[in-house]
């Protein structure tokens, strides 16, 4: 009888799960409460102020921009600092690097486990916002794997990052100078149209604009199946796809040198 074995970093995946499901009580109030607090102190408090936005309620707006903030902030804390420590303080790639692991093994693992954790967060998050009314339809099942998609996306950005860095203050430059302005930018807390031109333009290529503008119709149950959404798609898989091999090139130089 033929056994086929799984992919080796899945190995790396399950290492990571293991560890997380022992504090997984302290790491889901960490990434579940920021988000809510901010979905509705916005929502609410702002939400008064501003009415409608796109013929919906402000709440219901931001709930889908919120949604994607935080797959992009808990795939790229977890392939910053938390990647950071696995590799330079614990040592941990090392003695998997020993085992019968290639640097490609463990990279993969690293991203597929980011990705896994956008979706658990962007899940807890999603149940909430369903108990408030926030979602129409069960269209909206279809942002769990977006948010795997956007974990994938910007995890593997953040270990290109961690791939320079030489120690935890490096991190500063990454957030300080793209992550923030993407969020601020990309349609998470208003629309992009009430933007210049120029900005709407710049922000078209970066990912995070394209999965707010799928996330937020899948939220209203309101997304059709087009050239235009395979297009938004395709961006963050290509962010993705590029990112992961800059990042096992550059670590290989820095672990295998």
């Amino acid at each position: 009888m033929f056994k086929v074995a799984p992919p080796r970093c899945v190995a790396v995946w399950r290492r990571n799960a293991t560890v997380w499901r022992k504090g997984s009580l302290r790491s889901l109030l960490g990434s579940f409460m920021e988000p809510l607090t901010t979905l509705f102190g916005l929502g609410l408090g702002l939400g008064a102020m501003v009415g409608e936005v796109d013929h919906q309620s402000y709440l219901a707006f931001l709930s889908g921009g919120i949604l994607v903030m935080n797959a992009m902030n808990t795939s790229t804390f977890e392939g910053l600092y938390l990647a950071y420590t696995r590799m330079h303080v614990q040592r941990i790639w090392d003695g998997m690097l020993a085992a019968p692991l290639g640097l490609e093994d463990v990279v993969l693992g690293e991203i597929l486990w980011m990705g896994s954790k956008s979706v658990i967060s962007n899940g807890a998050i999603l149940l909430v916002a369903a108990a408030f009314g926030l979602v129409h339809g069960w269209q909206a099942l279809w942002i769990l794997p977006v948010a795997f998609l956007a974990g994938i996306c910007f995890g593997s950005m953040a270990l290109v990052v961690t791939s320079y860095s030489r120690s935890y203050d490096f991190f500063v430059y990454y957030a300080t100078l793209l992550t923030t302005p993407m969020v601020m930018l990309s349609g998470v807390f208003f629309p992009r149209s009430a933007l210049p031109e120029a900005v709407q333009q710049a922000m078209a290529w970066l990912p995070l604009s394209h999965i707010v503008d799928v996330v937020r119709p899948l939220m209203a149950g309101q997304l059709e199946c087009s050239a235009a959404l395979f297009g938004h798609l395709a961006v963050p898989a290509a962010y993705g796809a590029a990112a992961a091999a800059i990042a096992v090139a550059r670590l290989r130089r820095r672990l295998l040198r």
